[in-house]
């Protein structure tokens, strides 16, 4: 029998049937929002300390709850995808102080909402399969969450240094942590502002991680997105904001071959980031980057990528937009554009925008020709990925 790893000795119970267990969360999952309504509120009126925990707008986190419950169901008999997936989701929850002690009242507000919306097909054999399904997810979650207190803090205070309106809609932070953050370049950090507290927002560092535990962010404002919103019109340098933990190893770099990347609006900050790390490598490889924006105005760091020309002769970059007929360079999509400049046969192709610039690059890669293992891609739309991009049940994570 297999063994999750970090859940002590107990495994998956060879009785619980996990066909089961997902058709039961599919008939659950069709009654849409009206069962994290349920949840939450049986949760919040089984223990009300609870409540504190989350942001005082339940709407986005209610959405989010189905994706990650479908996601843990989904994979619980396959601990290749289930382990790496619950461990990040451990560690990341420090973050909302989450102890041992909220798991059981969590999994019992989950085993009312499915009794509920069950009726009649809530048997005991099933009860039983949800126990020890839940059982071995809060095991495996609370274990990689005290590995993780033993080597890093559940968060970093970080201090603004540096607050720079580049375009309408972007803004440039520079902050420095009071602590050392290890991260690899291409992977994301969560943001957490005393102005929206406990809801967090995942950006991508422009910079390798530095000896001074400087870091610079890109955050463009969206409609709606309060996170966004107050750390582009509201924050000044002197303010602190907390900084999670590292996740995803998409858009990371560990091998030899040249690469395509392919950014649209504030994807470009992952990419500064990678040509760092390649500026610092021993050896040269060819580097294409296509910048993609709706006009020139909005190129928002033209100037600091084009300052790694110097140290990378083997780079390559082009800026694209989609909307603005008297520019002179390339004009498009910058995915389409990126592909036209193609074949590439060989390389391996990064892409970082908005959801559905990432979509539609992504269908252009395959239409192309160019295998799905070679195009690396992270939108934290949909939750697409073990161990980077799903919320929780504690998380309030703005998202758009």
């Amino acid at each position: 029998m297999a063994q999750f790893p970090g859940a002590g000795e107990r495994n998956l119970d060879r009785t619980v049937d996990t066909d089961r267990l997902r058709n039961s969360w599919h008939v659950v999952s069709g009654y849409g929002s009206q069962v994290p309504l349920f949840f939450y509120s049986t949760l919040f009126l089984t223990h009300p300390q609870v409540r504190e925990m989350f942001p005082a707008g339940m709407s986005g986190q209610r959405d989010k709850l189905l994706a990650a419950l479908g996601k843990v169901v989904a994979n619980v008999d396959d601990l290749e995808i289930a382990v790496p997936f619950l461990q990040q989701l451990g560690r990341d929850h420090r973050k909302f102080a989450v102890s041992d002690e909220h798991y059981p009242a969590v999994g019992k507000a989950l085993l009312t909402t499915l009794e509920h919306f069950l009726g009649q097909d809530w048997t005991p054999a099933l009860s039983r399969d949800w126990t020890a399904a839940y059982g071995l997810v809060s095991e495996v979650m609370v274990a990689a969450a005290k590995e993780s207190a033993q080597t890093s803090p559940p968060w970093w205070n970080a201090e603004v240094l540096r607050h720079e309106r580049r375009t309408a809609e972007v803004a440039v932070l520079l902050l420095r942590t009071d602590r050392p953050l290890s991260y690899l370049p291409g992977q994301s950090v969560a943001v957490e502002s005393h102005l929206r507290p406990r809801m967090w927002r995942y950006y991508s560092p422009a910079n390798p991680p530095r000896d001074d535990g400087v870091i610079e962010l890109h955050v463009r404002m969206i409609d709606g997105g309060p996170v966004s919103s107050a750390l582009v019109q509201a924050i000044t340098p002197g303010d602190t904001l907390r900084v999670g933990a590292p996740v995803g190893t998409r858009l990371t770099i560990d091998h030899k071959q040249d690469v395509v990347l392919i950014a649209g609006g504030t994807g470009l900050a992952p990419f500064k980031a990678l040509l760092g790390q390649i500026a610092n490598e021993g050896f040269q490889r060819q580097v294409h980057l296509f910048a993609g924006a709706r006009a020139a105005r909005d190129f928002h760091d033209l100037a600091g990528i084009q300052a790694f020309a110097r140290a990378l002769p083997r780079l390559r970059i082009v800026p694209v937009v989609s909307e603005e007929r008297g520019f002179r360079g390339a004009r498009g999509l910058v995915g389409d554009v990126a592909l036209r400049h193609g074949p590439w046969p060989e390389h391996e192709v990064y892409v970082c925008g908005s959801p559905s610039m990432v979509a539609e690059t992504r269908e252009m890669a395959r239409a192309a020709g160019i295998g799905e293992e070679r195009v690396h891609v992270e939108d934290f739309s949909g939750y697409g990925s073990p161990a980077e991009t799903v919320p929780g049940i504690f998380q309030g994570d703005d998202r758009a």
